[in-house]
């Protein structure tokens, strides 16, 4: 049993936005660093953004300026907004700790194309 659980993907079009959720079990994942994950077909899984319990946020270079990450501890909720999708963000997002990764869960699907 996987604790995490990813929402909020779709289809749209470049340019367009999103908000993925993930909520987890367990009010303990408020005190560790949180990541938001994608992979795309062929290519190997990318840590996308991560967040510390003191809110604290990291981004690869090709989200900066168009992602943010968020988490609401009383919701047991990290988010991912997204803006300004690009194609290339196609790819399945996941939400796990950012260290001593637990099982990973189904994932939500982004897909950017017109």
């Amino acid at each position: 049993q996987v604790p995490f659980v990813e929402s909020g993907g779709g289809l749209v079009q470049p340019g367009g936005s999103l908000r993925l959720s993930c909520i987890y079990s367990g009010s303990i994942f408020n005190f560790y660093d949180m990541g938001w994950y994608r992979q795309a077909p062929g290519k190997q899984r990318e840590l996308v953004a991560s967040i510390t319990p003191g809110e604290s946020t990291y981004y690869i270079d090709s989200v900066k300026g168009r992602f943010t990450i968020s988490r609401d501890s009383a919701k047991n909720t990290v988010y991912l907004q997204m803006n300004s999708l690009k194609p290339e963000d196609t790819a399945m997002y996941y939400c796990n700790k950012r260290t001593r990764i637990l099982g990973w869960g189904q994932g939500t699907q982004v897909t950017v194309s017109s």
